[in-house]
């Protein structure tokens, strides 16, 4: 594997973590395969799992990690069965607990006028808390990627998710309180020793915060079900227009936060509201059912959709975001009974 300069920091070497909205070279997966995550509907899942494979593999390569032969063969046929592009997807034998790529999966940083154009971060992972152990393999993914494709590996030393930032590609990094000050995760940490770390295996200049995720959200308040920036200076943020509803203050308490919050350049965030879908509810547990949790590739952009009338009006409002993208639904009701969505099953790496 490529080395690494002693001492060094990705941020000191010129590297950044691009806008999910630049150029791809791929989308990293873990192949969903724990029934504790999705109890008595695993089987259920993949039919919408391997159409969004499907339309993504139209516009750029899959990466999967799976943990066999036998797993690969399996998806393989299912991939098929949906009609996915083959030749468009590859897999990669990383044995993993679970299928939560954006957090377990490697940060890709890139530098255009560095020798080695792209370094991986590979931060602490603890499954939100040491909410569902084991997670030994999923900690190891980045690395193991690394070392397959000769990409330099940073090890911060401190438990960091991937759905919990979000990055508008020019210095910002926007975040919850509600998650990475969480005590789960770093206890021995406070928040400008967090936005020091942010800072140099990031690659940003800016910290932005937020306060809470939705309600029913397991990782603590990740920030890709709640605020997503759709270019340098817009974002997505969910609302929720039920006064009833326990979601409705907290979102407003970050619209709140947003309206005052102003970029690098001195400019305030352009705001677009996206409504929340009908309370999904499975064996009366509220599920973390959320528009925001999207995912941008390079010629669409993958909606979750849950069977509710505002599926419609969500869709609009994320395609005039996105003009020069195609915008997909994907019923996502039987995949967020595992407490997550397409964001948090894909993880991006970035063209250089």
């Amino acid at each position: 594997m490529a080395s690494l300069p002693a001492g060094s920091s990705p941020r000191s070497l010129g590297y950044y973590f691009p806008a999910e909205f630049a150029p791809h070279t791929a989308t990293w997966l873990s192949w969903p395969h724990k029934t504790a995550s999705w109890p008595g509907k695993l089987e259920m899942i993949y039919p919408g799992y391997c159409q969004f494979i499907r339309t993504v593999a139209e516009h750029e390569s899959i990466c999967i990690n799976v943990n066999n032969q036998d797993m690969k063969e399996g998806a393989t046929r299912l991939l098929q069965e949906a009609g996915a592009d083959m030749s468009q997807i590859q897999f990669f034998f990383h044995p993993t607990n679970d299928a939560w790529c954006r957090d377990h999966g490697p940060a890709f940083l890139i530098n255009p006028n560095a020798v080695n154009k792209k370094v991986i971060v590979d931060w602490g992972y603890n499954a939100w808390g040491n909410k569902y152990p084991p997670y030994d393999l999923d900690d190891r993914i980045p690395t193991l990627i690394g070392q397959h494709c000769g990409i330099p590996v940073y090890h911060p030393g401190i438990v960091m998710e991937g759905g919990s930032v979000e990055f508008n590609g020019q210095g910002t990094l926007l975040t919850s309180t509600a998650c990475l000050l969480n005590p789960n995760r770093n206890p021995h940490l406070n928040q400008e020793q967090i936005e020091g770390y942010l800072r140099d295996f990031y690659g940003v200049e800016q910290i932005l915060w937020v306060g809470e995720g939705i309600v029913g959200d397991d990782t603590d308040g990740h920030i890709d079900d709640t605020v997503r920036f759709v270019n340098h200076d817009t974002v997505l943020t969910v609302v929720e227009e039920n006064k009833n509803d326990p979601n409705h203050a907290l979102l407003q308490d970050n619209l709140a936060q947003l309206k005052q919050m102003r970029l690098l350049n001195g400019k305030q965030l352009n705001i677009i509201e996206l409504p929340m879908p009908d309370p999904v509810e499975y064996e009366d547990q509220r599920l973390p059912a959320s528009y925001a949790n999207f995912y941008i590739c390079n010629g669409a952009v993958v909606v979750p959709t849950f069977r509710c009338d505002k599926d419609e009006k969500a869709l609009q409002i994320i395609q005039q975001s996105f003009p020069t993208r195609k915008v997909v639904g994907i019923d996502s009701t039987d995949i967020i009974w595992g407490l997550g969505s397409f964001h948090c099953l894909s993880q991006q790496e970035p063209a250089v």
